[in-house]
């Protein structure tokens, strides 16, 4: 895995983290299992059989699927298909979920730890697919579940879906894109031509993860949720007036003020969003996220 995200003794959110940001992805299903998986947490079951886990997992498939519709980077997927009949009506509730727990979860049980060459060293479940038909929820993951930043996770898991699903959708192999940073609305949005502009996601959401829900200047816990007395503020730690004005947006609290420890901060914290590439498939381009104006594909 890569350091320095990763510790030397990694916490349990630096690994969910390093799931969802830096692992491999030819399917977004990745993202659909955290997603499931914080879903189903407040259940307090260790055990989830797959036609449980099934639900949720089809439904926030069928959701993203609604306003983009690659969501894997093979030509075909009769699952995906099953999905899409669902939204038009054509495939009832209870049989997306049989197909679901059929064919959706064929790779993504195996595949959900592996970080680049080798697995988290944190698991958060146990898959008893063969011997009792589901999977088994670890310590770890309730841990977690318990931790002042699993509140976080949600929005964390759904900004990397939406830049992930952006990317494969303006097929990246042939283009950069630039997404640029709205002051004023919070949002990073694609700009058109034609001088519109599509949004893709909360910029607090897509940076948060990044700094591991950390103050950049104080190193103390931050949120991304709105009404939360910690509430995120995204600082231009640069001044403007620099060339590379694009490279210095950062999370801290309203009142964060910059140290000398904050520039060896910046220059690590730099070093990994912008050079340290994620990958997200074989054959498409990589996903490269910098806590700046633009985020860059290519």
């Amino acid at each position: 895995m890569q350091e320095p995200f990763i510790e030397p003794t990694p916490t349990r959110e630096s690994c969910w983290r390093a799931i969802v940001m830096m692992g491999r992805n030819v399917a977004t299903y990745k993202f659909a299992l955290a997603a499931s998986l914080i879903e189903l947490s407040s259940k307090g079951s260790a055990f989830i059989l797959m036609e449980d886990l099934a639900a949720p997992f089809s439904k926030n498939l069928c959701e993203h699927l609604k306003h983009s519709d690659k969501q894997i980077t093979s030509p075909r997927s009769q699952f995906l298909d099953s999905c899409r009949k669902a939204n038009q009506g054509e495939v009832s509730s209870q049989e997306l979920i049989e197909t679901t727990a059929r064919l959706g979860f064929v790779n993504v049980i195996d595949a959900f730890h592996a970080v680049n060459q080798g697995d988290t060293p944190v698991r958060f479940f146990n898959d008893d697919r063969k011997t009792r038909g589901g999977i088994t929820l670890t310590d770890d993951f309730f841990y977690l579940a318990e931790g002042r930043q699993f509140s976080n996770l949600p929005q964390e898991v759904e900004a990397r879906w939406n830049l992930v699903e952006t990317a494969w959708g303006l097929d990246m192999a042939r283009n950069l894109l630039d997404i640029e940073y709205d002051l004023e609305g919070g949002q990073l949005y694609v700009p058109r031509r034609d001088t519109s502009r599509v949004d893709v996601t909360s910029c607090r959401d897509a940076l948060n993860g990044y700094q591991k829900g950390k103050c950049f200047y104080c190193f103390i816990d931050i949120s991304i949720e709105s009404e939360h007395d910690d509430l995120a503020h995204v600082d231009h730690f640069l001044p403007h007036v620099l060339k590379d004005e694009g490279s210095g947006y950062v999370l801290s609290h309203p009142d964060g003020m910059p140290s000398n420890a904050t520039w060896s901060h910046l220059i690590v914290t730099s070093s990994l969003l912008s050079s340290n590439v994620v990958p997200v498939g074989p054959s498409v381009p990589v996903v490269s996220i910098r806590p700046s104006r633009s985020v860059t594909f290519g």
